[in-house]
């Protein structure tokens, strides 16, 4: 079953908390909180402060995605922010394997993160020590960019080698996640799709999200 992390960076932060409830109501599996500094990526957007500000407003588990520098010397601070899962990127200049394991040490979920142009085979040693790999369709740092068709091959390198070693991996697709992409992001592989603007322009976000389940349903696909 298709799983559903929609991105508070595409919602109206003034009314955040009601966007969280409608989100709640909706019943996404998770929230995709994305952090960016202005240094790895040419955006800035939040940290740890809002990330504790939305994990006293919600129940549903935090999908954080820190695209950020050096990544290493802010897990604990995130961990302790109240994330779920933390995902840091392969290209970022922390050393990973020890990244990786300092997540695990805070009880939290790994994620580990490639941009479009990263090939597959950069995160192969080390699926054993992640929960999930998030591949990148757009080039991080900005929403409403257009799905890049070619990360599809990448999906399905990624998810022939994890079930090759018999992993119980999850594989998350960032960036023009709509109507028409999703159900291509699912057969090449994907079982976590996160969503923007298909999502929060949506007048009825919990009737949108029902939507995407259904054309995500193993059944509509094959």
């Amino acid at each position: 079953m298709t799983q559903f992390s929609p991105s508070i960076l595409t919602a109206d932060f003034v009314h955040l908390e009601r966007a969280l409830q409608e989100l709640e109501h909706a019943k996404a599996d998770m929230l995709h909180l994305d952090v960016m500094d202005g240094i790895f990526v040419p955006n800035i957007s939040f940290g740890m402060p809002v990330v504790a500000s939305i994990r006293k407003a919600t129940n549903l588990p935090l999908d954080v995605h820190l695209m950020i520098d050096r990544p290493h010397r802010y897990i604990r601070q995130f961990a302790e922010a109240g994330a779920d899962s933390i995902g840091f990127h392969v290209e970022a200049g922390s050393d990973i394997e020890t990244t990786l394991l300092a997540i695990k040490d805070y009880g939290k979920k790994t994620c580990l993160t490639i941009k479009p142009a990263t090939p597959a085979d950069a995160v192969f040693p080390f699926l054993p020590l992640c929960d999930m790999i998030l591949v990148m369709s757009v080039e991080p740092g900005f929403g409403g960019q257009a799905f890049m068709e070619n990360v599809l091959p990448k999906i399905t390198q990624i998810r022939k080698k994890a079930d090759s070693l018999g992993l119980p991996l999850d594989i998350e697709v960032d960036g023009g996640i709509n109507l028409q992409t999703a159900p291509r992001a699912v057969k090449a592989g994907a079982n976590v799709l996160v969503t923007g603007n298909v999502l929060f322009s949506a007048p009825d976000m919990a009737k949108r999200l029902q939507e995407l389940r259904n054309i995500t349903n193993p059944s509509h696909i094959n």
